[in-house]
């Protein structure tokens, strides 16, 4: 790899437990492809693989990734490993279990007893002998219930040295007071980003007043989540990028950053020019009255 340039290093760092981080990162899963999994077309193996080092180059010391990400011929962790073994020092790797995949891309949910299973595979697929990171994701069917079970078996396994620090995603206040009760909790990883319900700003305030690392995903997307950016937004989006003369990602990702010092960007990508644009996205100074604009934004519907 060619020496480190840190473009990065504009946006500052936060602490993951005793890891610290530069505050964006890189997002595994579009290296598998053009589409999330088994949609859209398998990425060229070596580009990724180049974007990957890339990434590192640039200042990237946090990769998000997880077993379920892969497609018909690639694997996210696969190509980590194939691009960054033997890892940087300084390079934390945060992954997600409790939901998983088949061979056939079937997606599954394990119990608390098959957690260790999910962690192992995690483990084998990346060449470690330890995970810095492990989120537990909850599914959607499970954000009004108890996550202690679960989360509680992860605590076990960190004890048990496979796992240094453990996070939470997809949760709401409860879930995460829940799980800090049983184990000490560093991250919690939930969708935000420009039109971000009242709901999703207060848990991220309260990472922050918890000292806390708030990791959104779908920062690009916003509102329209796994859809892309909502049409309603778009238009404040994109009058603010031509007054920065930039990308209307870089905005978003940018209003995102603003949003606290405990903020951590994962924007995903598998191209090479995507990846330096979303990596410049620190260095962007928004006004105070564009982020008054952008903030007002809301979910259709809200009040």
């Amino acid at each position: 790899m060619r020496p480190r340039t840190n473009i990065t290093a504009a946006a500052g760092t936060w602490r993951l437990g005793d890891l610290t981080v530069n505050r964006i990162g890189l997002g595994a899963m579009r290296l598998t492809g053009t589409a999330p999994f088994d949609h859209g077309v398998p990425r060229d193996r070596e580009t990724s693989i180049g974007v990957l080092r890339r990434a590192v180059e640039l200042g990237v010391n946090h990769i998000d990734t997880a077993a379920y990400y892969f497609s018909a011929t690639r694997s996210a962790n696969e190509l980590i490993n194939r691009a960054l073994a033997p890892y940087p020092e300084d390079l934390v790797i945060t992954t997600k279990v409790w939901p998983g995949r088949d061979p056939s891309g079937a997606w599954w949910w394990a119990t608390p007893a098959q957690l260790r299973g999910q962690v192992e595979e995690n483990l084998r697929q990346l060449g470690r002998d330890h995970l810095d990171v492990v989120n537990l994701r909850v599914p959607p069917s499970r954000r009004t219930g108890s996550i202690g079970e679960h989360f509680g078996a992860l605590s076990e396994l960190r004890d048990a040295g496979l796992i240094r620090h453990l996070g939470v995603s997809n949760v709401t206040s409860g879930q995460l007071a829940e799980a800090r009760a049983i184990a000490p909790v560093v991250c919690v990883q939930n969708p935000y980003g420009v039109g971000a319900s009242d709901e999703d700003r207060a848990l991220l305030r309260l990472c922050g007043e918890l000292g806390l690392a708030f990791v959104p995903f779908f920062a690009i997307a916003g509102s329209g989540r796994e859809a892309g950016p909502a049409a309603r937004d778009t238009e404040a989006v994109q009058a603010v990028a031509r007054a920065h003369g930039v990308p209307a990602a870089q905005v978003r990702l940018a209003w995102t950053l603003h949003q606290g010092p405990h903020v951590l960007a994962i924007p995903g990508t598998g191209d090479p020019d995507h990846l330096a644009q979303n990596m410049a996205a620190g260095s962007i100074r928004l006004t105070e009255a564009e982020m008054t604009r952008l903030t007002a934004l809301r979910p259709a519907g809200a009040r």
